[in-house]
């Protein structure tokens, strides 16, 4: 094999490793970016039940100050899902 051959030979092997990394890289991507999208759900559904939880309690606190607690708490969602790009 003369250099020009070997120096081709080379490059295109280097091409298909980071090719081969690049398509490694997105696959990891997507299973991390389900997995926060994942956690976002069940966090806005935990906050949902406490939020709930807390509307129980009118009786001791009364409709405003309940009202007041709930929606604070449901601030606390993350609306529409981030967007992790």
């Amino acid at each position: 094999m003369n250099e020009e051959t070997k120096s081709g030979w080379r490059k295109k092997q280097i091409q298909e490793r980071i090719s081969m990394n690049e398509e490694d890289y997105q696959a990891v991507r997507k299973v991390l970016l389900d997995t926060l999208q994942q956690l976002d759900d069940k966090r806005n559904d935990t906050i949902e039940e406490v939020a709930q939880a807390i509307e129980q309690m009118r009786t001791a606190f009364g409709d405003d100050t309940i009202a007041s607690f709930a929606t604070y708490i449901r601030n606390m969602k993350k609306f529409g899902g981030m967007k992790y790009d």
